[in-house]
This record gives structure tokens, sequence and C-alpha cells, in this order.
């Protein structure tokens, strides 16, 4: 029994990294229903591995060129580890909530592939803070890269508790595999590094999780519960928050 446990979170750990990054990670060929959800009690490790890889680079940059390029090309690191999966969702997300229509069409402008103005806005303003905000961060404060990516992925599991905006795609397969117990346990490695950052990680981390619970709010007001979009818009802005709580004065 323990070697089946064993097994079976090994592949749930597997399933996180194929989903969340362009890693080598192949997803596995037997795929079920609620898989997704699974595997969400890794999600906050498999950000830390981004936000290490993207820490790496950064301080690589840094060696090399000045801190605005350094902040730029680590911001494109960050963006290629991530296949941009979740600035496809912070796109889709501002085209949506931000649209004065119905909760129907607001759905439907989200699940359509072409990108409208807010949704470009967006993109651009969430990109130019990442890169502002690493090219501000000095070498004693650049693990809050490390917070920043697993704390954002640890608030998709905030989103398990919240209603289905629709009975379909990849919010309905995470929620169908998601235990709210994953939430206390996905919580304890960016708690971790919340508190070995100091008083400054702390406030990022209040002030990312907060930041989630407005978009989890918009989005049940607006949509009627959440979706996978939501989903990236939420690791999208609690990434960039957290990262200018740590270069603000």
């Amino acid at each position: 029994m323990p070697f089946v446990v064993k097994q079976c979170e090994m592949r749930n750990l597997r399933i996180a990294f194929g989903l969340l990054t362009t890693l080598p990670v192949r997803l596995p060929d037997d795929w079920s229903a609620g898989d997704s959800g699974c595997a969400a009690v890794w999600y906050p490790l498999v950000g830390l591995v981004i936000g290490a890889l993207t820490w790496l680079a950064w301080t690589g940059a840094r060696l090399l060129f000045s801190p605005l390029v350094a902040g730029v090309l680590a911001v494109v690191v960050w963006v290629m580890l991530t296949g941009g999966l979740h600035l496809d969702g912070l796109a889709d997300c501002c085209d949506g909530l931000f649209a004065s229509v119905g909760r129907e069409r607001r759905l439907e402008i989200m699940k359509d592939p072409h990108i409208g103005a807010f949704g470009v806005i967006g993109l651009i303003l969430v990109l130019l803070l990442k890169a502002a905000a690493l090219a501000s961060l000095v070498a004693t404060s650049g693990f809050a890269v490390l917070l920043a990516a697993s704390l954002a992925r640890w608030c998709i599991l905030l989103a398990g508790s919240f209603p289905l905006a629709r009975p379909s795609g990849m919010g309905a397969d995470f929620a169908a595999g998601f235990r709210r117990s994953f939430m206390i346990w996905g919580a304890v490695l960016p708690l971790v590094i919340a508190l070995l950052l100091g008083t400054r990680g702390v406030l990022s981390a209040l002030a990312g999780a907060a930041a989630a619970a407005l978009i989890l709010w918009s989005a049940k007001s607006r949509l009627g519960g959440v979706t996978g979009d939501v989903f990236g818009m939420i690791v999208e802005i609690v990434e960039t928050v957290v990262l200018l709580v740590f270069v603000a004065n």
C-alpha cells in the first residue's frame, strides 16, 4: 500500500510539472478526469522551481547587463518556463471581466481565441511591471521571485473553494479532483519562504493573497464563479503584487 500511495503522488507531481511548465516532463497517457485537481497540492512546489530557475537567470543576467536588461531577460525566462499559460488566462479575463456586458456574454468573450483591447493592455502592464520590479530588486531581495512564483500557485488552490462559472473546461477538471485539505498542505512552502524573507516577505504574501481574493470575488460577482482563465489571472497578478511590495519604498 505505501508503494501504491508513493507511486500515485509521483504521478500527481509529474502532472503538476507537465501542466504548469514547459520543462521536459511528459503528462501521463492515462489521463483521468480530475487529475489537474489531484495534482494541485504540488502546485506551490512547481512554483518554487519556476521561481528558482527565474532567479538563476536574473542573477546571471545581472552579472552581464544593466538591471533593466536583466529584469527584461528574467521575465522572458519566466514566460518561457510556463509557455505563457497564465498570461493567456490573464488576457482572456481582462477582456471578459472588464466588458460592460452580461454574464453569459463575458464567458463567451473569454472563450474567444482572439485578444481584445483590455487583454492587450493587461498583458503589457503586467509584463512591464514585472520587468521594472525585477530591475529594481537588489541582490539581497532577489529571493522574492521564489515567493512570488510559489505563492501565486498556492492561490490557485484558493480558487478551488469557489463555484464554477461553467460546467466544463480546465476549471471543471480541477474541481473534480481538488480537496480543500490541499490548501493547508500547499500553504506550508510559501509560508516558510515568506517567514524566511522577514517582514517584507510576510507583507508581500498578505498582499498577494488579498489580490487573489479580490480577483476571486470579481469572478464570482461577474461570471458566477471561476474558470481556468481566472486561475491564470490569479497567478500573474499575485506574482506582480509580491514583487511590487518588495520594491516599494
